[in-house]
Protein backbone atom coordinates (compact mmCIF):
# COMPACT_ATOMS: atom_id res chain seq x y z
CA UNK A 1 0.00 0.00 0.00
CA UNK A 2 1.67 3.23 -1.16
CA UNK A 3 1.39 6.14 1.25
CA UNK A 4 3.71 8.56 -0.53
CA UNK A 5 0.85 10.78 -1.72
CA UNK A 6 -0.99 11.17 1.59
CA UNK A 7 -1.17 14.87 2.48
CA UNK A 8 -1.03 15.89 6.12
CA UNK A 9 -2.82 19.04 7.31
CA UNK A 10 -0.89 22.29 7.21
CA UNK A 11 -0.30 23.06 10.87
CA UNK A 12 1.52 26.34 10.34
CA UNK A 13 -1.42 28.49 11.42
CA UNK A 14 -3.16 26.18 13.90
CA UNK A 15 -2.33 26.02 17.57
CA UNK A 16 -2.36 23.40 20.29
CA UNK A 17 -3.18 24.66 23.78
CA UNK A 18 -2.61 28.23 22.61
CA UNK A 19 0.93 27.60 21.30
CA UNK A 20 1.44 28.37 17.59
CA UNK A 21 2.47 25.32 15.60
CA UNK A 22 5.58 27.13 14.34
CA UNK A 23 6.88 27.27 17.91
CA UNK A 24 6.01 23.65 18.57
CA UNK A 25 8.04 22.67 15.50
CA UNK A 26 10.96 24.87 16.65
CA UNK A 27 10.52 27.05 13.58
CA UNK A 28 10.86 30.81 13.73
CA UNK A 29 7.57 32.63 13.31
CA UNK A 30 6.64 33.07 9.67
CA UNK A 31 8.78 30.22 8.28
CA UNK A 32 6.16 27.50 8.85
CA UNK A 33 4.31 27.30 5.58
CA UNK A 34 5.73 24.20 3.95
CA UNK A 35 3.31 21.51 2.83
CA UNK A 36 3.88 18.32 4.86
CA UNK A 37 3.26 14.85 3.48
CA UNK A 38 3.56 11.26 4.64
CA UNK A 39 7.01 11.08 3.05
CA UNK A 40 8.23 13.46 5.78
CA UNK A 41 7.26 10.84 8.39
CA UNK A 42 8.74 7.84 6.57
CA UNK A 43 11.43 7.36 9.23
CA UNK A 44 8.81 6.46 11.86
CA UNK A 45 6.56 4.23 9.72
CA UNK A 46 8.21 1.03 10.98
CA UNK A 47 8.27 1.97 14.69
CA UNK A 48 6.10 -0.58 16.52
CA UNK A 49 3.38 0.70 18.84
CA UNK A 50 0.93 -1.13 21.08
CA UNK A 51 -2.74 -0.28 20.53
CA UNK A 52 -5.26 -1.28 23.22
CA UNK A 53 -9.03 -0.90 23.25
CA UNK A 54 -10.32 -0.93 26.82
CA UNK A 55 -13.95 -2.00 27.13
CA UNK A 56 -13.98 -1.36 30.87
CA UNK A 57 -12.31 -2.20 34.15
CA UNK A 58 -13.11 -4.25 37.22
CA UNK A 59 -11.47 -4.73 40.61
CA UNK A 60 -11.44 -7.99 42.51
CA UNK A 61 -9.48 -9.83 45.13
CA UNK A 62 -7.02 -12.55 44.16
CA UNK A 63 -9.32 -15.17 45.70
CA UNK A 64 -12.12 -14.05 43.33
CA UNK A 65 -9.72 -14.03 40.39
CA UNK A 66 -8.72 -17.63 41.09
CA UNK A 67 -12.38 -18.69 41.00
CA UNK A 68 -12.92 -17.36 37.47
CA UNK A 69 -13.59 -19.98 34.85
CA UNK A 70 -15.11 -20.47 31.44
CA UNK A 71 -18.50 -18.78 31.27
CA UNK A 72 -17.91 -16.54 34.29
CA UNK A 73 -19.33 -13.06 33.87
CA UNK A 74 -17.17 -10.17 35.06
CA UNK A 75 -19.03 -6.90 35.53
CA UNK A 76 -17.20 -3.89 34.10
CA UNK A 77 -17.43 -0.22 35.06
CA UNK A 78 -19.06 0.78 31.75
CA UNK A 79 -22.61 0.66 30.46
CA UNK A 80 -23.65 -0.94 27.17
CA UNK A 81 -23.16 1.55 24.35
CA UNK A 82 -20.73 3.72 26.31
CA UNK A 83 -17.55 4.71 24.46
CA UNK A 84 -14.44 2.58 24.91
CA UNK A 85 -10.97 4.02 25.52
CA UNK A 86 -8.27 3.59 22.87
CA UNK A 87 -4.67 3.69 24.07
CA UNK A 88 -1.44 3.81 22.07
CA UNK A 89 1.59 2.83 24.15
CA UNK A 90 -0.46 3.25 27.36
CA UNK A 91 -1.51 6.80 26.43
CA UNK A 92 -5.18 7.62 25.91
CA UNK A 93 -5.51 8.91 22.35
CA UNK A 94 -9.16 8.36 21.41
CA UNK A 95 -12.58 7.03 22.31
CA UNK A 96 -14.64 4.84 20.09
CA UNK A 97 -17.21 2.12 19.58
CA UNK A 98 -16.94 -1.61 19.01
CA UNK A 99 -18.00 -2.67 15.51
CA UNK A 100 -18.34 -6.01 13.76
CA UNK A 101 -16.32 -6.36 10.54
CA UNK A 102 -17.30 -9.60 8.84
CA UNK A 103 -16.53 -12.16 11.56
CA UNK A 104 -14.08 -10.01 13.58
CA UNK A 105 -14.41 -7.29 16.17
CA UNK A 106 -13.06 -3.85 15.37
CA UNK A 107 -13.21 -0.33 16.69
CA UNK A 108 -14.22 2.93 15.12
CA UNK A 109 -12.85 6.14 16.59
CA UNK A 110 -15.54 8.63 17.49
CA UNK A 111 -13.42 11.15 19.41
CA UNK A 112 -9.72 12.02 19.24
CA UNK A 113 -8.24 13.06 22.59
CA UNK A 114 -5.93 16.04 22.14
CA UNK A 115 -2.63 16.13 24.00
CA UNK A 116 -2.92 17.83 27.36
CA UNK A 117 -6.69 17.44 27.75
CA UNK A 118 -7.40 15.90 31.12
CA UNK A 119 -9.74 12.92 30.71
Amino acid sequence: MATDNVDLPDLSHESVSGTPAALLNNEPSGEAGLKRSAVDLEAVFDVPVTVSAVLGKSSMEVSQLLKLGRGTIVELDRKVGEAIDIYVNDRLVARGEVVLVEDRLGITMTEIIKAGSGS
